[in-house]
């Protein structure tokens, strides 16, 4: 029974919360949506491999060095941390403090935590090259536009009012963001609405 429990406590399962059983859930889902329904593979494949991976209970691909360390609950690298933001040394403390701190300060404290240690996980180091950097999703818009079939475009160059139409409706609601805010009705800076366009 004893080797039952050990086994139980190293698969992780006993420690899979409600918010992480759901979104292996919606993961698996959309996996299942991608590979046997077809439905969107190049969009719902990689973001259900990426929602599964994250979420495996106690394999923190997905946290950074600083993140592993909050998760590891040791008290004396809590108290360091703590000591270098001014703040109570236990974990929802220093999480309020972070959130709070300057950019550079939050950097400080990833260099710490690698320096006791700890090491980000493969997702984190992968956010922060491909998506952090920016690089990444200019490298899958170009995909998607090498794979795009132009044939119907060439068949019936009408359709090219329609492609035409939904550039313009884009750009329509950047100038109509910034107009809101413009006038004070809404307060939008240019990158948020761009976000929106």
């Amino acid at each position: 029974m004893e080797s039952l429990n050990a086994l139980l406590q190293g698969m992780g399962l006993m420690h899979l919360g409600a918010g992480q059983a759901i979104m292996l859930l919606v993961s698996l889902l959309l996996l299942w949506l991608a590979i046997a329904k077809k439905f969107e593979p190049l969009l719902l494949l990689p973001i259900g491999f990426g929602g599964l991976l994250s979420n495996i209970p106690e394999a923190g691909m997905a946290l950074t060095a600083l993140e592993s360390l909050l998760a590891h609950h040791d008290a004396g690298q809590l108290a360091v941390i703590a000591a270098k933001l001014n703040c109570a040394p236990d974990v929802h403390a220093i999480k309020e403090a972070l959130a709070l701190a300057l950019p550079s300060v939050q950097n400080q404290m990833e260099n710490l935590a690698v320096d006791m240690g700890y090491t980000p996980g493969v997702l984190a180091l992968f956010y922060k090259v491909a998506i952090g950097s920016g690089v990444a999703p200019l490298v899958i818009f170009m995909g998607v536009g090498a794979m795009t079939d132009f044939g119907p475009l060439l068949a019936n160059p009408r359709t090219l009012l329609l492609g035409a139409a939904a550039q313009f409706g884009i750009f329509a609601t950047v100038l109509g963001a910034l107009t809101l805010n413009y006038f004070g009705l809404i307060s939008f800076t240019l990158p948020q609405a761009a976000a929106i366009g």
